[in-house]
């Protein structure tokens, strides 16, 4: 089944993820790109066609086993900082 915008909310919701605006991205990035980290979860041949400058690659299938089976990689990938905001794309 294609995920649909209200799944996006639900489980952004559910998970205690907070949903930004790209305008209210693109003002944080301006402001201080450092306390940002941008991940791109495309697969690494579509990182390297082009990507988001300064994000890095985590590739990610977009299950919920898929995300579980991952779960201690992107905590590792991710690390101790906890102040930056994370942002998934």
């Amino acid at each position: 089944k294609q995920a649909s915008w209200d799944d996006v909310v639900a489980e952004a919701k559910a998970g205690g993820y907070r949903l930004i605006s790209t305008e209210e991205l693109a003002d944080r990035y301006r402001a201080n790109p450092a306390a940002l980290m941008m991940v791109d979860t495309r697969q690494e041949w579509e990182y390297r066609t082009g990507h988001i400058k300064d994000a890095v690659n985590f590739p990610m299938e977009p299950t919920a086993w898929a995300r579980w089976r991952r779960a201690a990689a992107l905590e590792k990938f991710l690390g101790a900082d906890r102040d930056r905001l994370l942002v998934f794309y």
